[in-house]
């Protein structure tokens, strides 16, 4: 039992913790090349120290394969579009986008994987769509500015890169090390985003380095430290439910940090998308 309930907080401050991105991203007042390019290489640094001290080094001596490393770089993509979603338009809008990717990630396996949409996953999907129409009230507000669609842009480009990622992950063979895939797919996606980020450092850079290591620190390193913990304790569709903490904090942070309050239709979107995801999770789980 205390196993259990160990785990299920484990998984609970794993989703708070990944969900405060959105709070380093704004409060750090960099761009979102910047931003994503730490939290990835930070979170890259911790985790290996973090192997280090714990005996773990020879795990990540092996030669990465491909597949590690290619979900590496659509991790890379994940993160920037995610962090330029957040910086454009609202905390909910962003996160919402993002987790509708479980549901992308089937109708990829559909035609990629020959898993077959029966009849409850398209169902799933049409309402999640249906969820994300409630959330912008059944409407596209150009009137919010152009900032405000190339972050509804972005939410779609970073739901395309977590499914890939959803759909890469599940080739990785599972007697790798969690630590060491984790290590190497933020390496790899760090690496992809330097040039980015030099391309785009401003002449007169001025990190805020409390930001951006706290964006590398909590939800790149801790999250990722606890939630491998939370794994380890409980099966996996106990895990995958309480994941969706994570959206829902990040909704609560956009509300407390940053006075982003939705409507009774957007909270009814919000629930819907999420039951959606939740349901088509399980239902990979079991």
């Amino acid at each position: 039992m205390s196993k259990n309930i160990n785990g299920v907080i484990a998984a609970i401050l794993a989703a708070l913790f990944m969900g405060t991105m959105g709070i380093f991203s704004r409060k750090s007042g960099q761009g979102a090349e910047t931003v994503a390019f730490f939290r990835l290489f930070f979170g890259a640094a911790f985790l290996f120290f973090f192997i280090c001290i714990s005996g773990r080094l020879g795990k990540i001596l092996k030669k990465p394969k491909w597949n590690v490393v290619f979900s590496g770089v659509m991790l890379a993509g994940l993160i920037i579009f995610y962090t330029r979603a957040m910086n454009l338009t609202t905390l909910a809008n962003a996160v919402m986008l993002l987790y509708l990717a479980p549901l992308a990630a089937s109708i990829f396996a559909h035609f990629f994987l020959k898993e077959r949409l029966n009849r409850i996953s398209i169902t799933l999907i049409l309402l999640s769509l249906f969820g994300f129409a409630m959330m912008m009230e059944f409407r596209i507000d150009f009137s919010a500015g152009s900032d405000h669609l190339a972050g509804l842009v972005s939410g779609l480009f970073s739901m395309f890169c977590y499914a890939t990622f959803i759909i890469i992950n599940r080739t990785i063979d599972r007697q790798t090390d969690v630590f060491a895939s984790s290590f190497y797919q933020m390496t790899a996606g760090a690496g992809c985003l330097l040039p980015f980020f030099l391309f785009s450092l401003p002449a007169g850079f001025d990190p805020q380095w409390f930001w951006l290591v706290g964006a590398g620190f909590f939800p790149g390193f801790l999250g990722i430290l606890l939630a491998v913990i939370a794994l380890k304790k409980l099966n996996a569709t106990t895990f995958s439910t309480l994941a969706y903490l994570e959206p829902i904090s990040v909704v609560m942070y956009g509300w407390f940090f940053f006075d982003e309050a939705l409507s009774l239709l957007q909270i009814a979107g919000c629930l819907l998308i999420l039951s959606s995801s939740i349901v088509k999770t399980r239902t990979m789980s079991a």
